[in-house]
Order: C-alpha cells, then structure tokens, then sequence
C-alpha cells in the first residue's frame, strides 16, 4: 500500500511557467522515500500540495489511504512536516515553542522533553530561538514536527545548517523512527549523497517531471551497469584484437580500451593472457559511476 499516491498531478504559477507535469508520486507505506532533484525542480511545490499548502489544480492526491480533498483536516493530524526555513516563534524557548504545540495537538506534556531528547536540544534552558543557531533551529523545527507521533514525516532538506556529526544524528534519528514505529518518512533534497545512506525508495524530479522512480536497489543495479574495466596496453590494437577473439567486447576510449565489468579473477587472468602474448599492461581498473553521477546524468538530458 501507498502512503502517499498522487495521479496526474499539474500544477502550474503562470501560463508559462509549469512546476509540476503530470506527477504520479507513489511512496510506499513504512518506506524511507528520498525526493530528489536540482533546486527549482519542483520538490517544494510537490511537498507543498500534499500536505494542502497550495491549491490543488489538476490530478488527484491520497494520503494514509485518503483523499486529500475530503479528509485534509484527519490527514494532516497523522502527518509531521518541516517544509523550507524552520517557523518559530524566535521570543519563546525550545520548550515553549513545542508547549504551544503540545495544547493544539492535545498529546502529554511529556513527549515536549522525549522529543528534545531525540533532537539533542534537551539543555537549551531560557534560550530564546531566536538566538539559536541554524543548526540547532532546524533541530527544533524537526522536533515540532515529531510532537505528536506522527505516522508520516515530510520534510524538505532537513539538514540545511546540519554540520556532518548533525547530519550523522539525523540519518540516525530517522532510521530509528522508520524500524522502530513504522513511520513513513519522506526527505526531500538536491544531492543525493546526502540520503543514499538512509532511503529505501527513490523519486527524482527535474523541470517538474518525475524522471526515475523506485527502489533504492533499482539505481545501485543501475550502478552497477555502468561501471567498466579500463585497460591500458602498449599496444591497444593487438590486446583489443586478442580479447575480442576470446569473446570480450572491447570498446576504444580515450585512455586505451573499456570492457564490460569483470570480477577480480576475471581481471588477472586478462592480464595473464596479454603478458604471455608480448603485450605490455600498463593500467587495469574498474571505473564505478557512483550514485550521485547517475543522478546528474538522469537530470541533465
């Protein structure tokens, strides 16, 4: 089942100017969903209209099973999100910050400390946010998003103002949250280093147009495809003529030969067979395209 699933969802600023192209988003229940793609893609916009921030305009959007239009009000009480700058109330404390909440949300008082604890802002004291820094205000803000236990979490680059041990905490925080409560998480980004090592499932969004969706193992296979052996010879010709011959699909390159991905014992005795045949091997290596040059390349076309 889905957790969220929108069909043909457009949405359009001006005449001119379309953000979201027939977007069929589909993140499975209990997943982690990374939503990738270059700033100005329409990642915020997609966020936007599915927690209700923006008029739909065409398509339809569900949510934990419903639709978006008849049930935004119990939707939204199932749903945490932190969507672009943090919004605080820069003169109250972290924990008044999350007291005002706690009343709407009607949860116990003592889920404002569990959630401060979770965030690592538990000894903020009388520090107004307004003092914060960005770092400990993006804590906060993912902090309120967590008060009332919510079954999804939506929130759009999170770790903006994040130094690397923050990020690390993040990554740490969420992957608890999706094995050990089940909560659908989805994380919006621009790189995808930063969620390849969390993410279950992949969308990528470039010009408002859902270009790759599907499981994180969908694009580590696709990785793997694209990766290749470079060899370099003292005499590219003959080693091109010799490994051709013994069934090897040789393709020249600009730095001597590629050949399909070969395991380690496929590549000594490659090198063995040159050596006996008078060639000299000058380079043997295997060039893995990583996930973030996959991603380029799938925005770039």
């Amino acid at each position: 089942m889905n957790c969220i699933e929108t069909i043909e969802l457009t949405h359009k600023f001006a005449r001119d100017e379309m953000a979201l192209d027939r977007v069929n988003l589909q993140v499975p229940e209990s997943s982690i969903y990374g939503f990738l793609g270059p700033n100005g893609a329409g990642k915020t916009t997609m966020l936007k209209l599915v927690l209700g921030l923006l008029r739909r305009q065409q398509g339809s959007i569900t949510i934990l099973g419903r639709s978006l239009d008849q049930h935004r009000v119990a939707i939204l009480r199932r749903v945490g999100s932190l969507i672009e700058s943090p919004s605080l109330y820069d003169h109250l404390t972290a924990h008044e910050n999350l007291n005002l909440l706690q009343k709407i949300y009607q949860c116990p008082p003592a889920r404002i400390n569990e959630v401060l604890e979770l965030v690592g802002l538990p000894h903020t004291g009388r520090k107004k946010a307004g003092k914060f820094s960005l770092g400990m205000k993006q804590r906060l803000s993912i902090a309120m998003a967590l008060l009332h236990d919510p079954e999804l979490l939506i929130l759009d680059e999170p770790s903006n103002g994040l130094d690397p041990n923050g990020m690390l905490e993040l990554r740490e925080l969420l992957a608890t949250l999706n094995q050990t409560r089940g909560t659908t998480i989805v994380i919006s980004s621009h790189l995808l280093s930063e969620v390849e090592r969390l993410v279950t499932h992949i969308g990528i969004i470039d010009r408002g147009v859902l270009v790759f969706q599907g499981p994180l193992a969908e694009l580590v296979e696709k990785q793997q495809r694209s990766s290749y052996v470079s060899l370099e010879t003292g005499d590219d010709l003959r080693a091109s003529k010799l490994l051709a011959d013994r069934g090897l699909k040789v393709t020249p390159s600009a730095t001597g030969l590629s050949l399909p991905l070969l395991s380690p014992t496929e590549i000594a005795a490659l090198n063995r067979r040159l050596v006996e045949s008078d060639i000299e091997v000058f380079q043997i290596r295997t060039v893995k395209s990583d996930l973030e040059t996959i991603f380029f390349e799938m925005i770039s076309h």
